[in-house]
């Protein structure tokens, strides 16, 4: 480990790594087979429609198709991936029996899913085995996997530590180490588990850093680690173009009142499919139940959940049965979802760094996307932070009110009830607005309402005034669950008799009879 004063050295030294000037972007009409590639590899991209190189991995892969070591830095959403996926495959040496050849470190087990089935997808034309080892996932299956033999091992930071504990994960033939993220790795805590896994590593391996960001520890850790590393960053022209796929918005709101804006704002925008990020688990937790209550089909993910609730989260996301992911910063990294549209931050992260991390997640392989931060009044200095990095001004918009979607064109209601917003629903609308009903909550509620208009309609008198004054039920706080429950009986006995006069009497007399305790203690109103 490096201490804190050889650390500020590293950082304040002009010659961190050697860097190469950044190289211009090939032309547009040069495909992935002058970069190098193998015919195979090529045919590959072809059957899934790759045409171009994303400028990343024009400039990434000649460089490590010669074996050289490699700092790369690029947007989310940009080809990272493809980037440092397609050299290494095309490195590795298939025998009857494989051994690890290529290691990928990743900070969740998200990404590290993603990528093992990405890297899958483009060596299966070469006969290239990989799987994926992470935390949550039963220990057995990736003891199989790696027992049988494989070229490429993806795996999180803390499951692979366990597995060279183990014994069970050979890096002696490793010829390639690639570290995915590696600022967030940094960030969540690995720093110790990196350096112990690389250790292990064999000393003239190929050691790959990728990272949206670049922070002075990166640069400190390819100090470290690598051996004259070159230098790849996207140029400012492209990044700005990657910029201009996603609309930054920014609605100030007070905090109290976050929930009710999101909902309206997401009702204006009628998004696909979207992200909204959340700082801690119980804040996922609390508005997943309220977007739920509002009608949406909101999914919860954060690190409490076990592996196969997170699976199951994610499977709904993709296949469009869950139109609201709300999560931590741990769904921030790697992610592509096609049909999503939309990131919320909830609440604005502390770090610029996460900004553009989250709003990564969109804007993605070409498609636009929508960025929408909710701040508080307070949280200027961080809004200020955020643009200063991205360079880049992000518009402040009005929170919606129901005059917008009154005077809207195609009015897309932002409440369940279509009479709050004075507009016509949409049919998604509808649909959610019925789903709504059905809550028990909204079922007493509508009942109640029913039987006032139906004694307001035929001139009776409302159960309220049916009953005594001493006898009108007033809240009370204290009461005990038996007591509550007699008192909602006597307010539904009291209602039904207001519609049915012939058994006005026999209410009265059950009035009269009850017992002293219940006229004199404190009920829920109607």
């Amino acid at each position: 480990m490096l201490t804190y004063s050889e650390l500020f050295a590293i950082c304040e030294s002009p010659t961190v790594i050697q860097e190469e000037e950044t190289l211009e972007v090939l032309d547009d009409e040069v495909g992935f087979a002058a970069l190098g590639l193998g015919p195979e590899l090529v045919s590959t991209l072809d059957s899934l429609g790759y045409e171009e190189p994303t400028p990343i991995q024009a400039q990434a892969i000649p460089h490590l198709l010669t074996g050289v070591d490699l700092l790369g830095q690029a947007a989310t959403g940009t080809g990272k991936t493809a980037a440092f996926a397609l050299p290494t495959i095309e490195h590795i040496v298939t025998t009857d029996k494989p051994v690890i050849q290529v290691l990928v470190l990743t900070p969740t087990r998200e990404l590290a899913m993603q990528v093992s089935e990405a890297m899958s997808t483009y060596g299966k034309s070469t006969g290239v085995k990989v799987t994926s080892v992470y935390g949550g996932q039963p220990i057995g299956r990736q003891l199989d996997a790696l027992r049988r033999g494989v070229h490429v091992v993806v795996a999180t930071p803390g499951r692979a530590i366990d597995h060279l504990k183990r014994g069970s994960l050979d890096l002696d033939n490793v010829r390639t180490v690639v570290l995915d993220e590696a600022d967030e790795m940094l960030d969540m805590g690995f720093t110790e588990d990196i350096e112990l896994i690389l250790d292990n590593t064999p000393n003239d391996r190929q050691t790959v850093l990728f990272s949206a960001t670049m922070p002075p520890r990166i640069h400190a850790i390819a100090k470290r680690h690598q051996n004259d590393p070159v230098m790849v960053k996207i140029g400012a022209a492209d990044a700005a173009q990657h910029r201009d796929l996603i609309d930054q918005q920014v609605y100030v709101v007070h905090k109290t009142h976050k929930a009710k804006a999101l909902g309206r704002i997401l009702d204006l925008e009628n998004p696909t499919s979207a992200i909204v990020f959340c700082k801690t688990r119980t804040d996922v937790d609390e508005l997943t139940v309220t977007m739920s209550g509002r009608g949406y089909r909101a999914e919860a993910l954060h690190g409490g959940m076990d592996q196969a609730q997170r699976d199951r989260v994610m499977a709904r996301l993709r296949d469009g049965t869950a139109e609201l992911l709300i999560a931590t910063d741990v769904a921030a990294r790697g992610l592509d979802v096609d049909t999503l549209t939309h990131v919320v931050n909830y609440d604005i992260p502390s770090a610029p760094e996460s900004y553009v991390h989250r709003i990564g997640r969109v804007g993605r392989a070409g498609r636009r996307g929508v960025a929408i931060t909710l701040a508080t009044p307070r949280q200027r200095r961080l809004l200020s932070n955020i643009e200063r990095l991205t360079k880049q001004k992000i518009e402040v918009h009005k929170v919606p009110t129901p005059t917008i979607f009154a005077n809207a064109r195609s009015p897309r209601p932002s409440s369940r009830c279509a009479k709050y917003w004075r507009a016509t629903p949409s049919p998604k609308t509808s649909t959610r607005f019925s789903r709504y009903c059905t809550s028990s909550r909204v079922r007493s509620q509508i009942a109640i309402s029913r039987s006032l208009l139906s004694c307001s309609l035929t001139g009776r008198n409302t159960p309220k005034q049916t009953l005594p004054t001493s006898q009108t039920p007033r809240r009370n706080s204290g009461m005990s669950a038996a007591t509550t429950r007699a008192a909602k009986a006597r307010v539904e006995t009291a209602t039904a008799a207001a519609a049915n006069p012939t058994a006005n009497a026999t209410t009265e007399r059950k009035l009269a009879a009850a017992p002293a305790r219940l006229t004199q203690t404190p009920g829920l109103s109607t």
